[in-house]
Protein backbone atom coordinates (compact mmCIF):
# COMPACT_ATOMS: atom_id res chain seq x y z
CA UNK A 1 0.00 0.00 0.00
CA UNK A 2 1.52 3.36 -0.57
CA UNK A 3 0.94 7.13 1.44
CA UNK A 4 1.20 9.92 -1.00
CA UNK A 5 2.40 12.99 0.97
CA UNK A 6 2.70 16.43 -0.62
CA UNK A 7 4.55 18.54 2.20
CA UNK A 8 4.01 22.19 1.22
CA UNK A 9 1.00 21.73 -0.55
CA UNK A 10 -1.45 22.52 1.96
CA UNK A 11 -4.30 19.76 1.53
CA UNK A 12 -5.39 16.88 3.26
CA UNK A 13 -7.45 14.71 1.29
CA UNK A 14 -8.52 11.57 3.15
CA UNK A 15 -10.49 11.18 6.66
CA UNK A 16 -10.96 14.29 9.05
CA UNK A 17 -9.15 17.31 9.87
CA UNK A 18 -8.92 16.65 13.62
CA UNK A 19 -6.81 19.64 14.68
CA UNK A 20 -7.78 18.90 18.21
CA UNK A 21 -7.01 15.39 17.95
CA UNK A 22 -3.97 14.31 20.79
CA UNK A 23 -1.94 10.45 20.33
CA UNK A 24 0.14 8.30 21.88
CA UNK A 25 3.33 7.20 20.49
CA UNK A 26 3.12 3.28 20.66
CA UNK A 27 6.42 2.31 21.99
CA UNK A 28 6.15 -1.32 20.36
CA UNK A 29 5.80 -0.09 16.79
CA UNK A 30 9.26 0.04 15.35
CA UNK A 31 10.72 0.93 11.93
CA UNK A 32 12.47 -2.27 10.97
CA UNK A 33 13.57 -0.64 7.98
CA UNK A 34 13.65 2.54 5.62
CA UNK A 35 15.11 3.51 1.92
CA UNK A 36 14.97 6.78 1.95
CA UNK A 37 15.71 8.41 -1.95
CA UNK A 38 15.94 11.93 -1.99
CA UNK A 39 16.35 13.38 -5.62
CA UNK A 40 17.53 16.64 -5.86
CA UNK A 41 18.01 17.15 -9.67
CA UNK A 42 15.35 19.52 -10.83
CA UNK A 43 14.34 22.82 -8.57
CA UNK A 44 12.16 20.50 -6.65
CA UNK A 45 13.04 17.76 -3.73
CA UNK A 46 11.54 14.78 -4.53
CA UNK A 47 11.92 12.47 -1.48
CA UNK A 48 10.50 8.74 -1.23
CA UNK A 49 10.41 6.74 1.75
CA UNK A 50 9.99 2.79 1.94
CA UNK A 51 9.35 2.21 5.38
CA UNK A 52 8.38 -1.20 6.92
CA UNK A 53 6.77 -1.04 10.14
CA UNK A 54 6.97 -3.82 12.78
CA UNK A 55 4.89 -4.51 15.90
CA UNK A 56 6.76 -5.83 18.16
CA UNK A 57 4.47 -5.78 21.52
CA UNK A 58 1.45 -7.95 23.03
CA UNK A 59 -1.84 -6.61 21.01
CA UNK A 60 -2.57 -5.37 17.62
CA UNK A 61 -2.38 -1.45 16.23
CA UNK A 62 -4.47 -0.29 13.89
CA UNK A 63 -2.37 3.39 13.10
CA UNK A 64 1.15 4.66 13.07
CA UNK A 65 1.97 8.33 12.86
CA UNK A 66 4.09 10.25 9.94
CA UNK A 67 5.97 13.44 10.73
CA UNK A 68 4.90 15.80 7.87
CA UNK A 69 6.27 19.70 6.85
CA UNK A 70 2.17 20.29 5.28
CA UNK A 71 -0.98 18.38 4.48
CA UNK A 72 -0.77 14.66 3.44
CA UNK A 73 -2.33 13.01 0.29
CA UNK A 74 -3.37 9.12 1.21
CA UNK A 75 -3.93 6.62 -1.09
CA UNK A 76 -6.85 4.00 0.40
CA UNK A 77 -5.16 5.32 4.21
CA UNK A 78 -6.99 7.32 6.02
CA UNK A 79 -4.92 10.57 7.10
CA UNK A 80 -5.38 13.01 9.75
CA UNK A 81 -3.79 15.36 11.93
CA UNK A 82 -2.56 14.77 15.43
CA UNK A 83 -0.52 15.65 17.61
CA UNK A 84 1.54 14.12 20.84
CA UNK A 85 2.06 14.93 24.28
CA UNK A 86 5.45 16.63 24.54
CA UNK A 87 6.00 17.13 20.93
CA UNK A 88 3.17 19.62 20.46
CA UNK A 89 5.63 21.50 18.28
CA UNK A 90 5.95 18.71 15.71
CA UNK A 91 3.52 18.54 12.83
CA UNK A 92 2.36 14.77 12.81
CA UNK A 93 -0.32 12.84 11.03
CA UNK A 94 -2.37 9.76 12.07
CA UNK A 95 -2.37 7.25 9.29
CA UNK A 96 -4.80 4.69 9.65
CA UNK A 97 -4.16 0.95 8.73
CA UNK A 98 -7.09 -0.86 5.96
CA UNK A 99 -6.72 -3.62 8.62
CA UNK A 100 -4.84 -4.13 12.11
CA UNK A 101 -1.26 -5.18 12.73
CA UNK A 102 -0.80 -8.07 14.93
CA UNK A 103 1.54 -8.43 16.40
CA UNK A 104 4.99 -9.79 15.00
CA UNK A 105 3.84 -8.47 11.51
CA UNK A 106 5.35 -6.09 9.47
CA UNK A 107 3.92 -3.94 6.65
CA UNK A 108 5.58 -1.90 3.81
CA UNK A 109 4.70 2.00 3.62
CA UNK A 110 5.76 4.03 0.93
CA UNK A 111 5.80 7.92 1.11
CA UNK A 112 6.32 10.43 -1.35
CA UNK A 113 6.62 13.74 -0.49
CA UNK A 114 7.34 16.81 -3.37
CA UNK A 115 9.29 20.03 -1.59
CA UNK A 116 8.92 23.48 -3.30
CA UNK A 117 11.45 25.95 -2.59
CA UNK A 118 13.68 23.93 -0.71
CA UNK A 119 17.08 24.06 -3.01
CA UNK A 120 18.79 27.75 -2.48
CA UNK A 121 21.27 29.36 -4.96
CA UNK A 122 25.01 29.42 -4.10
CA UNK A 123 26.01 31.81 -5.07
CA UNK A 124 23.01 34.01 -5.51
CA UNK A 125 24.28 35.85 -8.73
CA UNK A 126 25.97 34.66 -11.60
CA UNK A 127 26.75 35.96 -14.62
CA UNK A 128 25.44 35.00 -17.97
CA UNK A 129 28.48 32.37 -18.96
CA UNK A 130 28.53 31.20 -15.36
CA UNK A 131 26.99 27.89 -14.47
CA UNK A 132 24.09 27.72 -11.74
CA UNK A 133 24.73 25.84 -8.10
CA UNK A 134 22.15 25.11 -5.11
CA UNK A 135 22.52 23.71 -1.58
CA UNK A 136 19.81 21.23 -0.21
CA UNK A 137 19.57 21.26 3.61
CA UNK A 138 18.05 18.89 4.86
CA UNK A 139 18.15 16.13 7.95
CA UNK A 140 20.87 13.17 7.46
CA UNK A 141 17.80 10.60 8.85
CA UNK A 142 14.58 9.48 8.53
CA UNK A 143 12.66 12.27 10.91
CA UNK A 144 9.96 9.68 12.96
CA UNK A 145 8.20 9.63 15.97
CA UNK A 146 9.64 5.70 16.11
CA UNK A 147 12.88 3.96 16.66
CA UNK A 148 14.52 2.99 13.29
CA UNK A 149 16.71 0.04 13.45
CA UNK A 150 18.38 0.26 10.29
CA UNK A 151 18.18 3.03 7.08
CA UNK A 152 20.00 4.35 4.10
CA UNK A 153 19.87 7.36 2.04
CA UNK A 154 20.48 7.85 -1.18
CA UNK A 155 20.69 11.64 -2.81
CA UNK A 156 20.52 12.49 -6.52
CA UNK A 157 22.27 15.41 -7.91
CA UNK A 158 21.74 17.06 -11.43
CA UNK A 159 25.33 16.54 -12.49
CA UNK A 160 28.25 14.97 -11.30
CA UNK A 161 29.86 18.68 -10.49
CA UNK A 162 29.49 18.14 -6.73
CA UNK A 163 31.31 21.14 -4.79
CA UNK A 164 30.65 19.68 -1.37
CA UNK A 165 28.40 17.47 0.54
CA UNK A 166 28.28 16.27 4.36
CA UNK A 167 30.85 13.39 4.47
CA UNK A 168 29.07 11.36 7.82
CA UNK A 169 30.61 7.82 7.25
CA UNK A 170 29.22 5.78 5.82
CA UNK A 171 29.45 7.78 2.84
CA UNK A 172 29.55 7.20 -0.69
CA UNK A 173 29.67 9.15 -3.95
CA UNK A 174 29.43 7.56 -7.84
CA UNK A 175 28.61 10.23 -10.58
CA UNK A 176 25.77 12.29 -9.37
CA UNK A 177 24.82 9.54 -6.40
CA UNK A 178 25.33 9.71 -2.67
CA UNK A 179 24.68 6.85 -0.69
CA UNK A 180 24.61 7.96 3.34
CA UNK A 181 24.49 4.50 5.69
CA UNK A 182 23.27 2.29 6.44
CA UNK A 183 22.83 3.79 9.80
CA UNK A 184 21.70 1.47 12.83
CA UNK A 185 19.34 1.84 15.76
CA UNK A 186 18.48 5.57 15.56
CA UNK A 187 16.21 6.73 17.64
CA UNK A 188 12.68 8.64 17.53
CA UNK A 189 13.29 12.23 16.10
CA UNK A 190 17.11 12.11 15.53
CA UNK A 191 18.43 14.59 13.78
CA UNK A 192 21.85 15.55 12.12
CA UNK A 193 23.11 18.09 8.92
CA UNK A 194 23.10 16.89 5.48
CA UNK A 195 24.46 19.32 3.09
CA UNK A 196 24.80 19.04 -0.54
CA UNK A 197 26.43 21.42 -2.83
CA UNK A 198 26.14 21.19 -6.22
CA UNK A 199 25.56 22.24 -9.82
CA UNK A 200 22.22 22.22 -11.34
CA UNK A 201 21.25 23.95 -14.81
CA UNK A 202 17.84 22.69 -14.94
CA UNK A 203 15.03 25.41 -15.52
CA UNK A 204 14.04 26.98 -12.16
CA UNK A 205 10.47 27.87 -13.13
CA UNK A 206 8.20 29.21 -10.54
CA UNK A 207 4.82 30.47 -11.45
CA UNK A 208 4.33 33.52 -8.73
CA UNK A 209 0.62 33.52 -9.59
CA UNK A 210 -2.15 32.47 -12.07
CA UNK A 211 -5.60 32.61 -12.61
CA UNK A 212 -7.44 29.79 -14.23
CA UNK A 213 -11.15 30.85 -15.22
CA UNK A 214 -13.56 28.55 -16.83
CA UNK A 215 -16.83 29.75 -18.12
CA UNK A 216 -19.27 26.88 -18.61
CA UNK A 217 -21.86 27.20 -21.50
CA UNK A 218 -24.40 24.72 -22.52
CA UNK A 219 -24.54 25.48 -25.82
CA UNK A 220 -21.79 22.93 -26.38
CA UNK A 221 -18.47 24.80 -25.18
CA UNK A 222 -16.29 25.19 -22.12
CA UNK A 223 -14.04 27.92 -22.80
CA UNK A 224 -10.74 28.42 -20.50
CA UNK A 225 -8.09 31.24 -20.05
CA UNK A 226 -5.37 31.31 -17.58
CA UNK A 227 -3.27 34.18 -16.72
CA UNK A 228 0.06 33.48 -16.29
CA UNK A 229 3.21 35.22 -14.34
CA UNK A 230 6.00 33.21 -14.27
CA UNK A 231 9.63 34.19 -13.05
CA UNK A 232 12.71 32.18 -12.80
CA UNK A 233 13.49 31.48 -9.41
CA UNK A 234 17.38 30.43 -9.93
CA UNK A 235 20.17 32.36 -9.34
CA UNK A 236 19.83 36.03 -10.43
CA UNK A 237 21.68 37.14 -13.59
CA UNK A 238 24.75 38.99 -12.37
CA UNK A 239 25.40 42.22 -15.04
CA UNK A 240 24.21 42.97 -18.45
CA UNK A 241 22.51 40.39 -20.88
CA UNK A 242 24.18 39.88 -24.49
CA UNK A 243 22.37 38.41 -26.93
CA UNK A 244 24.94 37.54 -29.13
CA UNK A 245 26.88 36.20 -26.76
CA UNK A 246 23.98 34.01 -26.04
CA UNK A 247 23.28 33.05 -29.38
CA UNK A 248 26.75 32.08 -29.97
CA UNK A 249 26.56 30.01 -27.18
CA UNK A 250 26.28 25.99 -27.39
CA UNK A 251 25.23 25.74 -23.51
CA UNK A 252 22.87 28.29 -22.58
CA UNK A 253 23.29 27.32 -18.42
CA UNK A 254 20.27 27.76 -16.48
CA UNK A 255 18.43 30.38 -18.67
CA UNK A 256 14.97 29.35 -20.14
CA UNK A 257 14.25 30.00 -23.73
CA UNK A 258 11.17 27.77 -24.02
CA UNK A 259 8.61 24.82 -21.84
CA UNK A 260 5.47 22.69 -23.10
CA UNK A 261 2.64 23.15 -21.97
CA UNK A 262 0.20 20.47 -22.36
CA UNK A 263 -3.27 20.44 -22.65
CA UNK A 264 -6.80 18.27 -23.73
CA UNK A 265 -6.67 16.09 -26.41
CA UNK A 266 -10.30 18.19 -27.60
CA UNK A 267 -8.59 21.76 -27.29
CA UNK A 268 -9.55 23.63 -29.77
CA UNK A 269 -9.15 27.47 -31.20
CA UNK A 270 -5.68 27.50 -28.63
CA UNK A 271 -4.64 31.23 -28.42
CA UNK A 272 -1.69 32.74 -26.88
CA UNK A 273 -0.32 35.96 -26.12
CA UNK A 274 0.97 38.60 -23.60
CA UNK A 275 0.15 42.58 -23.60
CA UNK A 276 1.61 43.43 -26.53
CA UNK A 277 -0.23 40.79 -28.17
CA UNK A 278 0.26 37.69 -30.20
CA UNK A 279 3.37 35.74 -29.53
CA UNK A 280 3.45 33.88 -33.11
CA UNK A 281 6.84 32.34 -32.10
CA UNK A 282 4.72 29.16 -30.29
CA UNK A 283 4.13 26.26 -31.62
CA UNK A 284 1.41 23.65 -31.56
CA UNK A 285 1.42 19.81 -31.65
CA UNK A 286 -1.49 17.15 -31.50
CA UNK A 287 -1.38 14.24 -30.24
CA UNK A 288 -3.60 11.00 -29.80
CA UNK A 289 -4.18 11.81 -25.76
CA UNK A 290 -3.00 15.88 -25.62
CA UNK A 291 -2.39 18.70 -26.92
CA UNK A 292 1.12 20.13 -26.47
CA UNK A 293 1.97 23.73 -26.88
CA UNK A 294 5.79 24.78 -26.68
CA UNK A 295 5.78 28.25 -24.96
CA UNK A 296 8.87 30.70 -26.15
CA UNK A 297 8.68 34.11 -24.02
CA UNK A 298 9.64 37.05 -26.14
CA UNK A 299 13.30 36.82 -24.46
CA UNK A 300 14.85 34.21 -22.98
CA UNK A 301 14.62 33.54 -19.06
CA UNK A 302 17.01 33.96 -16.71
CA UNK A 303 17.34 34.11 -12.65
CA UNK A 304 15.29 37.22 -11.26
CA UNK A 305 13.50 37.66 -14.52
CA UNK A 306 9.50 37.22 -15.18
CA UNK A 307 7.13 37.45 -17.91
CA UNK A 308 3.30 37.37 -17.93
CA UNK A 309 0.94 35.73 -20.52
CA UNK A 310 -2.47 34.60 -21.20
CA UNK A 311 -3.67 31.44 -22.43
CA UNK A 312 -6.87 30.00 -23.31
CA UNK A 313 -8.84 27.31 -25.61
CA UNK A 314 -11.91 25.62 -25.85
CA UNK A 315 -13.13 22.07 -24.91
CA UNK A 316 -16.34 20.46 -26.27
CA UNK A 317 -19.07 20.34 -23.10
CA UNK A 318 -20.02 17.06 -23.76
CA UNK A 319 -16.45 15.65 -22.19
CA UNK A 320 -16.64 17.41 -19.12
CA UNK A 321 -20.19 18.16 -18.25
CA UNK A 322 -23.22 15.93 -17.41
CA UNK A 323 -26.55 15.96 -16.64
CA UNK A 324 -29.88 14.44 -14.94
CA UNK A 325 -32.72 16.68 -15.84
CA UNK A 326 -31.91 19.72 -14.46
CA UNK A 327 -29.52 18.77 -12.20
CA UNK A 328 -25.72 19.20 -13.48
CA UNK A 329 -22.28 18.19 -13.08
CA UNK A 330 -19.04 19.37 -13.87
CA UNK A 331 -15.73 17.45 -13.58
CA UNK A 332 -12.35 19.16 -15.01
CA UNK A 333 -8.94 19.77 -13.94
CA UNK A 334 -8.20 21.91 -11.03
CA UNK A 335 -5.23 23.08 -12.74
CA UNK A 336 -3.57 22.56 -15.90
CA UNK A 337 0.23 20.56 -16.73
CA UNK A 338 1.92 24.21 -17.54
CA UNK A 339 5.69 22.81 -17.72
CA UNK A 340 7.66 20.12 -16.11
CA UNK A 341 8.18 19.53 -12.27
CA UNK A 342 5.46 22.38 -11.88
CA UNK A 343 5.91 24.99 -9.08
CA UNK A 344 2.51 27.13 -8.44
CA UNK A 345 2.84 29.90 -5.82
CA UNK A 346 -0.60 30.92 -5.99
CA UNK A 347 -3.60 30.41 -7.73
CA UNK A 348 -7.07 31.60 -8.26
CA UNK A 349 -9.82 29.71 -10.15
CA UNK A 350 -12.78 31.05 -11.27
CA UNK A 351 -16.00 29.20 -12.52
CA UNK A 352 -18.40 31.08 -14.17
CA UNK A 353 -21.84 29.29 -14.66
CA UNK A 354 -24.70 29.89 -17.34
CA UNK A 355 -26.99 32.57 -16.14
CA UNK A 356 -29.99 31.27 -13.56
CA UNK A 357 -27.45 28.36 -11.94
CA UNK A 358 -28.16 27.39 -8.42
CA UNK A 359 -28.26 24.81 -5.68
CA UNK A 360 -24.02 25.10 -6.60
CA UNK A 361 -21.83 23.02 -4.35
CA UNK A 362 -17.76 22.42 -5.03
CA UNK A 363 -16.23 19.70 -4.10
CA UNK A 364 -11.84 19.42 -4.62
CA UNK A 365 -9.71 16.62 -4.06
CA UNK A 366 -8.01 18.65 -1.81
CA UNK A 367 -8.19 21.61 0.86
CA UNK A 368 -8.75 24.66 -0.82
CA UNK A 369 -9.80 28.34 0.44
CA UNK A 370 -13.35 29.33 -0.56
CA UNK A 371 -13.53 33.38 -2.17
CA UNK A 372 -16.38 35.58 -2.40
CA UNK A 373 -18.64 34.13 -5.05
CA UNK A 374 -19.27 37.05 -7.68
CA UNK A 375 -21.40 37.65 -11.12
CA UNK A 376 -20.21 37.66 -14.37
CA UNK A 377 -21.89 39.79 -16.98
CA UNK A 378 -21.44 39.49 -20.63
CA UNK A 379 -24.13 39.51 -23.83
CA UNK A 380 -27.94 39.09 -23.38
CA UNK A 381 -27.24 38.48 -19.74
CA UNK A 382 -30.11 40.31 -17.26
CA UNK A 383 -29.07 39.10 -13.84
CA UNK A 384 -25.18 37.97 -13.87
CA UNK A 385 -23.84 34.64 -14.21
CA UNK A 386 -22.80 32.88 -11.12
CA UNK A 387 -18.79 32.65 -10.13
CA UNK A 388 -17.53 30.44 -8.02
CA UNK A 389 -13.76 31.48 -6.92
CA UNK A 390 -11.38 29.12 -4.96
CA UNK A 391 -7.54 29.76 -3.54
CA UNK A 392 -4.72 27.17 -3.66
CA UNK A 393 -1.36 28.03 -2.79
CA UNK A 394 1.75 25.82 -3.32
CA UNK A 395 1.18 23.62 -5.92
CA UNK A 396 2.92 20.89 -8.00
CA UNK A 397 2.27 18.09 -10.58
CA UNK A 398 0.17 15.91 -8.18
CA UNK A 399 -2.04 18.51 -7.90
CA UNK A 400 -3.36 18.02 -11.10
CA UNK A 401 -6.60 16.14 -10.49
CA UNK A 402 -10.03 16.86 -10.96
CA UNK A 403 -12.62 18.58 -9.20
CA UNK A 404 -16.65 18.55 -9.42
CA UNK A 405 -18.95 20.96 -9.52
CA UNK A 406 -22.28 20.22 -9.00
CA UNK A 407 -25.42 22.64 -9.85
CA UNK A 408 -29.06 23.14 -11.12
CA UNK A 409 -30.31 24.86 -13.89
CA UNK A 410 -33.76 24.53 -15.30
CA UNK A 411 -33.22 23.56 -19.53
CA UNK A 412 -35.94 26.36 -20.65
CA UNK A 413 -33.98 28.83 -20.11
CA UNK A 414 -31.91 27.71 -22.39
CA UNK A 415 -34.72 30.02 -24.53
CA UNK A 416 -33.74 33.18 -22.85
CA UNK A 417 -30.58 35.00 -25.45
CA UNK A 418 -32.87 33.63 -28.47
CA UNK A 419 -35.95 35.65 -26.56
CA UNK A 420 -33.89 38.44 -25.93
CA UNK A 421 -32.43 38.57 -29.86
CA UNK A 422 -36.40 38.45 -31.07
CA UNK A 423 -37.65 41.20 -28.34
CA UNK A 424 -34.81 43.29 -28.67
CA UNK A 425 -34.87 43.48 -32.55
CA UNK A 426 -39.09 43.86 -32.22
CA UNK A 427 -38.56 46.61 -30.15
CA UNK A 428 -35.95 48.14 -32.27
CA UNK A 429 -38.67 48.24 -35.18
CA UNK A 430 -41.32 49.34 -33.23
CA UNK A 431 -39.70 52.67 -32.19
CA UNK A 432 -38.43 52.81 -35.38
CA UNK A 433 -42.08 52.86 -36.64
CA UNK A 434 -42.93 55.49 -34.33
CA UNK A 435 -40.14 57.93 -34.74
CA UNK A 436 -40.83 58.13 -38.89
CA UNK A 437 -44.99 58.80 -37.78
CA UNK A 438 -44.97 61.17 -34.76
CA UNK A 439 -44.47 64.55 -34.75
CA UNK A 440 -42.05 65.08 -31.54
CA UNK A 441 -42.22 68.99 -32.26
CA UNK A 442 -43.05 70.98 -28.93
CA UNK A 443 -44.35 73.80 -30.93
CA UNK A 444 -45.98 74.18 -34.59
CA UNK A 445 -44.44 75.13 -37.47
CA UNK A 446 -47.08 76.37 -39.59
CA UNK A 447 -45.10 77.02 -42.46
CA UNK A 448 -43.53 73.51 -42.54
CA UNK A 449 -47.16 72.22 -42.24
CA UNK A 450 -48.15 74.83 -45.13
CA UNK A 451 -45.63 73.54 -47.32
CA UNK A 452 -46.43 69.53 -46.62
CA UNK A 453 -50.07 70.55 -47.80
CA UNK A 454 -49.40 72.18 -51.09
CA UNK A 455 -47.29 69.11 -51.42
CA UNK A 456 -49.74 66.98 -51.27
CA UNK A 457 -52.51 69.44 -53.49
CA UNK A 458 -49.21 69.10 -56.35
CA UNK A 459 -49.00 65.47 -55.95
CA UNK A 460 -52.90 65.52 -56.36
CA UNK A 461 -52.79 67.84 -59.34
CA UNK A 462 -49.58 66.51 -60.56
CA UNK A 463 -52.25 62.84 -61.31
CA UNK A 464 -54.54 64.29 -62.61
CA UNK A 465 -52.58 66.28 -65.29
CA UNK A 466 -51.17 62.81 -66.09
CA UNK A 467 -54.27 61.39 -66.52
CA UNK A 468 -55.59 64.64 -68.66
CA UNK A 469 -52.45 64.79 -70.66
CA UNK A 470 -53.49 61.43 -71.79
CA UNK A 471 -56.97 62.79 -72.95
CA UNK A 472 -54.76 65.41 -75.13
CA UNK A 473 -53.26 62.57 -76.64
CA UNK A 474 -56.92 61.16 -77.72
CA UNK A 475 -57.55 64.34 -79.21
CA UNK A 476 -54.81 63.87 -81.72
CA UNK A 477 -55.31 60.34 -82.12
CA UNK A 478 -59.28 61.50 -83.00
CA UNK A 479 -57.84 63.96 -85.23
CA UNK A 480 -55.52 61.78 -87.30
CA UNK A 481 -58.64 59.12 -87.20
CA UNK A 482 -60.67 61.91 -88.86
CA UNK A 483 -57.99 63.20 -91.38
CA UNK A 484 -57.78 59.54 -92.64
CA UNK A 485 -61.75 58.29 -92.95
CA UNK A 486 -63.49 62.13 -93.27
CA UNK A 487 -66.19 60.42 -91.26
CA UNK A 488 -68.10 62.96 -89.45
CA UNK A 489 -69.74 61.55 -87.00
CA UNK A 490 -67.31 59.37 -85.51
CA UNK A 491 -65.44 61.93 -84.78
CA UNK A 492 -67.90 64.32 -83.17
CA UNK A 493 -69.04 60.88 -81.14
CA UNK A 494 -65.54 60.20 -80.52
CA UNK A 495 -65.04 63.94 -79.04
CA UNK A 496 -68.22 64.18 -77.07
CA UNK A 497 -66.63 60.85 -75.07
CA UNK A 498 -63.32 62.95 -74.58
CA UNK A 499 -64.85 66.17 -73.73
CA UNK A 500 -66.70 64.36 -70.99
CA UNK A 501 -63.47 63.11 -69.34
CA UNK A 502 -61.56 65.88 -70.03
CA UNK A 503 -64.73 68.12 -68.47
CA UNK A 504 -64.57 65.58 -65.28
CA UNK A 505 -60.32 66.02 -64.65
CA UNK A 506 -60.92 69.74 -65.74
CA UNK A 507 -63.31 70.20 -62.49
CA UNK A 508 -60.73 68.24 -60.38
CA UNK A 509 -58.06 69.94 -61.36
CA UNK A 510 -59.92 73.43 -61.33
CA UNK A 511 -60.89 72.40 -56.97
CA UNK A 512 -57.47 71.53 -56.21
CA UNK A 513 -56.31 74.76 -58.19
CA UNK A 514 -58.31 77.04 -55.90
CA UNK A 515 -56.75 75.65 -52.92
CA UNK A 516 -53.27 76.62 -54.54
CA UNK A 517 -54.56 80.38 -55.68
CA UNK A 518 -52.81 81.46 -52.90
CA UNK A 519 -49.23 80.00 -53.96
CA UNK A 520 -49.38 82.07 -56.98
CA UNK A 521 -50.67 79.12 -59.58
CA UNK A 522 -51.96 79.49 -62.94
CA UNK A 523 -52.62 76.13 -63.78
CA UNK A 524 -56.04 76.67 -65.17
CA UNK A 525 -55.28 79.39 -67.42
CA UNK A 526 -52.10 77.39 -68.67
CA UNK A 527 -54.90 74.69 -69.67
CA UNK A 528 -57.25 76.97 -71.48
CA UNK A 529 -54.61 78.02 -73.65
CA UNK A 530 -53.71 74.87 -74.68
CA UNK A 531 -57.58 73.46 -74.55
CA UNK A 532 -57.92 76.45 -77.40
CA UNK A 533 -55.03 75.37 -79.35
CA UNK A 534 -56.37 72.03 -79.27
CA UNK A 535 -59.58 73.71 -80.71
CA UNK A 536 -57.97 75.80 -83.39
CA UNK A 537 -56.54 72.14 -84.78
CA UNK A 538 -60.13 70.45 -85.17
CA UNK A 539 -61.26 73.53 -86.56
CA UNK A 540 -58.28 73.58 -89.22
CA UNK A 541 -58.81 69.78 -89.32
CA UNK A 542 -62.57 70.27 -90.11
CA UNK A 543 -61.68 73.20 -93.05
CA UNK A 544 -58.71 70.39 -94.42
CA UNK A 545 -62.01 68.54 -95.00
CA UNK A 546 -64.44 70.24 -96.53
CA UNK A 547 -61.82 71.37 -99.04
CA UNK A 548 -61.59 75.02 -97.95
CA UNK A 549 -58.04 74.80 -96.81
CA UNK A 550 -55.47 73.55 -99.12
CA UNK A 551 -52.75 71.28 -98.16
CA UNK A 552 -49.57 73.10 -97.91
CA UNK A 553 -51.33 76.07 -95.61
CA UNK A 554 -52.87 73.49 -93.47
CA UNK A 555 -49.58 71.98 -92.85
CA UNK A 556 -48.28 75.00 -92.28
CA UNK A 557 -51.06 76.48 -89.81
CA UNK A 558 -50.84 72.94 -87.49
CA UNK A 559 -46.63 73.88 -87.18
CA UNK A 560 -47.74 77.37 -86.14
CA UNK A 561 -50.35 75.72 -83.69
CA UNK A 562 -48.08 72.45 -82.75
CA UNK A 563 -45.30 74.96 -81.32
CA UNK A 564 -47.85 77.02 -79.51
CA UNK A 565 -48.38 73.47 -77.97
CA UNK A 566 -45.73 72.28 -76.79
CA UNK A 567 -44.50 76.12 -75.11
CA UNK A 568 -47.50 75.49 -73.08
CA UNK A 569 -47.50 71.92 -72.24
CA UNK A 570 -43.50 73.16 -71.33
CA UNK A 571 -45.00 75.55 -68.78
CA UNK A 572 -47.78 73.43 -67.23
CA UNK A 573 -45.32 70.51 -66.55
CA UNK A 574 -43.12 73.05 -64.55
CA UNK A 575 -46.02 74.37 -62.58
CA UNK A 576 -47.81 71.06 -61.39
CA UNK A 577 -43.54 69.53 -60.73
Amino acid sequence: MKLFAYPLACLLLFGAGAFGRQDAINADLVISDVERKIDISTHLVKITNEITFENTGKSSTGYFLLKGSGDEKGAALTVSQTTVSGQSEKQLWRVALPSALETGKTIIVVVESVFSHALTPFPRQITQSEKQYVVFNGNLFVFSPYKVKTQKTTVNTASSTIESYTKTKPVSQSENTITYGPFENKEAFSEAELRVHSENNTPFLTITSMERVIEVSHWGNIAIEEHIEVRHSGAELKGSFSRYDYQRAADQGASVKAFKTVLPAAASDVYYRDEIGNISTSALREMDDLVEVELRPRFPLFGGWKTKYTIGYNVPSYQYLFNSGDSYGLKMRFVDHVFDDLVIDQLTIKIILPEGSSGIELKTPFKVEKGENGLHYTYLDTVGRPVIVAYKNNLVDQHIQDFELYYNFQKLRLLQEPLLVVGAFYLMFVLVIIYVRMDFSITKDEAKESKMRVASLLEEVQSAQDRRSALYQSYDDAIDKFKASKDQSSFIAGRKKIDADYKQLTQQIQGLQSSLKQEGSDLTERDQAYRDQINALGVLAEKLVAGKFGKQQYIENEKVIQDKRNEIYKKMDELSS
